[in-house]
């Protein structure tokens, strides 16, 4: 059986921009409070970040852009204090939490104390290296991936972000870095924030072919997003050849999620979940480092589709008809889902058995291959 570490701290529940904000309070309590109904947390060990530490979030930070963060004051120039990033208290600390939570988990993995480990506060994966973006203040993947590149000198390491929006500060801060492969299957720019991710970017000079977008058309369901993973995702993967898998989990692709348009169930999702789980096994000896990210369908659905990540996480996946504890239900009252599942059975066609012209996505699909396979050595037609 995986051993695995579930980071968590009262702290990590605390990272909101108000009950007015899309990134509201309890997403993270609420998925926490899920997942130990089910008990699953009794199969993890659950680990208390360290204090906050300034010096790991200048790995990827600028100096004033943290002081503006700390100053506890609008600064627009720095994306702190506007409509997206408004201010709110212990921003600094609660931020750098999160932070220092995904460092820890993902040390803890690299290091071999567990062979997996997951931090659902995490995944703020717009965060740029001088600015807020995106709900996020800091990045605590692309810190967590410096500090272990650090610690691990000639590490290779795969960031794969299902996110509904591109994992654009991620590939940002990595896109001249051969040794960090960034993967983002994402809502089409052309209609979502932040407008970046088409095919065509793949990375810079020196790192041709280690950043690999899928742009999706808008209404995406399970079956076309499963056969545009299948697609690219193994093949790049193996031709990579990583030591250690991270994946962001935005739970904002589901289909009743208000800022996005693609049309997941957390059927598709928990199912996708268990297929990284494979591939962390088959093509990064088993070390996988899952984070949460975005996901604004509340009450029940963020909270479902991370407890089947942090399950999956624990070596001990949920099926999806398993019943709700009444003690999570009772808040919400007659509305409570039933299940942890939508009674879907997602299935897919395979993209090797066809090439569609008319079809959107493999469009897409074909787009992708063909921008980033040749760069990793494969055959953009055949697979």
């Amino acid at each position: 059986m995986v051993s695995s570490r579930l980071m968590y701290s009262p702290v990590l529940t605390e990272y909101s921009f108000g009950p007015d904000h899309p990134m509201g309070p309890n997403r993270v309590l609420r998925s926490y409070e899920l997942a130990e109904s089910l008990g699953v947390l009794d199969r993890m060990l659950l680990t208390r970040p360290a204090p906050p530490d300034d010096d790991l979030l200048r790995l990827v930070h600028s100096d004033d852009y943290i002081a503006a963060v700390q100053s506890g004051t609008p600064q627009a120039l720095f994306g702190v204090g506007t409509a997206d990033n408004p201010l709110f208290p212990r921003m600094h600390e609660i931020a750098s939490q999160v932070s220092i939570a995904t460092v820890e988990a993902m040390q803890s993995v690299a290091s071999g104390d567990v062979d997996r480990a997951v931090n659902i506060s995490g995944g703020l994966h717009h965060a740029m290296p001088s600015g807020a973006s995106g709900f996020c203040v800091y990045n605590d993947a692309a810190i967590a991936i410096r500090k272990v590149q650090a610690d691990h000198p000639g590490i290779r390491i795969a960031y794969l972000d299902i996110d509904a929006h591109h994992g654009d500060g991620v590939q940002e801060v990595f896109w001249n870095d051969p040794s960090v492969l960034t993967i983002s299957l994402h809502e089409t720019p052309l209609h979502l924030f932040p407008g970046t991710g088409f095919a065509h970017e793949v990375g810079g000079r020196n790192a041709m072919g280690t950043a690999v977008n899928v742009a999706l058309p808008a209404t995406t369901g399970d079956a076309d997003w499963l056969r545009a993973f299948d697609a690219i995702v193994p093949h790049v993967l193996e031709a990579f050849g990583p030591d250690l898998l991270v994946t962001q989990h935005g739970a904002d692709a589901h289909r009743r999620d208000p800022l996005t348009d693609l049309q997941l169930t957390l059927d598709g999702m928990a199912l996708s979940y268990r297929w990284i789980a494979d591939l962390a096994e088959k093509y990064a000896g088993g070390k996988w480092v899952a984070l949460g990210g975005g996901g604004y369908a509340m009450p029940d659905v963020v909270p479902r589709a991370w407890a089947h990540l942090i399950a999956t996480v624990a070596g001990t996946p949920l099926d999806p008809t398993t019943p709700i504890p009444d003690v999570w239900r009772e808040p919400l009252g007659e509305a409570a889902p039933e299940t942890m599942g939508e009674g879907q059975v997602p299935v897919f066609t395979s993209f090797d058995e066809g090439f569609d012209p008319a079809s959107r996505l493999d469009q897409a699909i074909r787009a992708t291959r063909r921008a980033v396979f040749p760069e990793l050595g494969l055959d953009p037609t055949t697979m």
